[in-house]
């Protein structure tokens, strides 16, 4: 069984036991979080699609911890100007365990 579930704006295919890496969250490290935008389910016999959601179908996690990203390089330039700006920047994670897939 499979989820697709919404966790700050992004959209995750989970199953249980999966870990993901999510938008940054204001959890606490090994604290249970509840996501209840589940926007589709599925199993071997049957498939679930939310208009735009499931009522009462949750995804449970725990917070594993806060992770930083790979860099991003961005660089600007203007030929025949002088002008170079190099700038980098990483972005913040929270990864997740998923726990359970509740459909009601």
């Amino acid at each position: 069984m499979y989820a697709i579930v919404e966790v700050a704006g992004m959209q995750f295919k989970v199953r249980k036991n999966d870990e993901i890496l999510a938008p940054k969250l204001q959890a606490e490290e090994g604290s249970k979080v509840e996501f209840d935008r589940v926007l589709f389910t599925s199993d071997e016999k049957k498939v679930q699609v939310g208009n735009p959601v499931l009522k009462g179908a949750k995804v449970q996690a725990t917070v594993l911890g806060d992770e930083r990203g790979k860099k991003v390089v961005v660089f600007k330039k203007k030929r025949r100007k002088g002008y170079k700006v190099k700038k980098g920047h990483r972005q913040d994670f929270t990864r997740l365990k998923i726990e359970d897939i509740v459909l009601s």
